[in-house]
């Protein structure tokens, strides 16, 4: 769908929505980012005007899985009344009519993701301030996992471990380097081998790291994004990856992702984990093992969708400088 289309479409449904045959779009333009297709747009309707977000699954996949936006919708619209900081939901639905395949749209904020590679606007922060805003986001994260899952039919029965581990085998055959995962057998053995035998269960966020962080230009915590992978399981998967994206020795390549000196290190993050949740927990570094051995899988496979030209996105050429490393640290949590 083209920029000219789609504020036709956008057009048609916000005056619907406003209930104002008069309404106008504008500024009409693709957000960045590296899960989904998303648009912002600003609409004035009388005296008021106001900018949105909308997001909308990838054109000719199935809508399941991070397709399925109305996952993304459900567990916004649960979230509201709870201590976690998200874009409360505006519309959604599955009706074509608008733009072909289902969406939602919240609000657009204002502030920016947590950047801290050298040159963003965050590297310019001290330790301590930096410390302070990832508290924030351990603070939401705890406050996420209290969430009674019950609120959000929508997302399904909780996954079991087991199926945790497995369910990344249908993105083997389709990898980008193989030569680069020969130890996923090994691993993917070891994580079967040792399964917790106790994980608090609840929603989990799924992708919780540094670039889903929305904070205000204050440095406040504004709001938890990018719900493409978000599920009902084993709620240590979210400290476990963030404390994956946050371990030096699980990463090769400088720049985008890499972990950042000013960030807290994952046996920081842990404790300020289990403070908020007021307990402590078996079995962290098992679920950063996991977190290891899906992100390498998910680096090799979208590599793979880049250099096939099924989805362009240079990024995965550069993370794919870590895609042994990855793999090869989840082996050594393991023991």
């Amino acid at each position: 769908m083209d920029l000219a289309e789609l504020n036709t479409r956008l057009c048609d449904f916000c005056r619907a929505m406003y209930g104002d045959p008069a309404a106008e779009v504008s500024e009409v333009y693709e957000m960045p980012g590296h899960a989904g297709f998303s648009w912002g747009f600003t609409v004035t309707s009388g005296a008021r005007r106001e900018s949105w977000f909308l997001r909308l699954p990838p054109p000719n996949v199935q809508w399941r899985g991070t397709a399925d936006v109305l996952r993304q919708a459900a567990v916004l619209k649960a979230l509201d009344g709870t201590a976690v900081p998200h874009c409360p939901l505006r519309w959604s639905g599955d009706d074509l009519t608008w733009f072909g395949r289902p969406y939602f749209v919240v609000p657009m904020l204002e502030g920016d993701v947590l950047r801290t590679a050298p040159g963003d606007w965050a590297s310019k922060l001290s330790r301590d301030e930096v410390r302070r805003m990832v508290e924030q986001a351990v603070i939401a994260l705890a406050a996420l996992h209290r969430v009674d899952y019950a609120r959000a039919p929508y997302l399904g029965n909780p996954i079991p471990l087991e199926k945790d581990v497995k369910r990344w085998d249908r993105f083997l055959d389709k990898l980008a380097e193989p030569e680069k995962l020969k130890l996923v057998p090994e691993v993917r053995t070891r994580l079967l081998d040792r399964l917790p035998s106790e994980a608090p269960v609840g929603i989990f966020h799924g992708d919780f790291q540094a670039s889903n962080l929305f904070y205000s230009f204050a440095h406040e915590l504004v709001a938890v994004i990018d719900w493409e992978l978000v599920g009902v399981g084993a709620t240590l998967n979210d400290i476990g990856w963030f404390a994956t994206f946050n371990d030096p020795p699980a990463w090769r390549h400088q720049g985008t992702i890499a972990p950042s000196p000013l960030m807290p290190s994952p046996e920081e993050l842990i404790d300020m984990y289990e403070e908020a949740s007021g307990r402590g927990f078996q079995d962290v570094d098992w679920f950063r093992a996991l977190a290891a051995y899906k992100f390498s899988i998910i680096t090799g496979f979208n590599l793979g969708l880049h250099r096939r030209g099924k989805r362009h996105d240079p990024l995965w050429e550069v993370v794919a400088g870590s895609t042994s490393s990855l793999i090869e640290r989840a082996r050594e949590l393991l023991g």
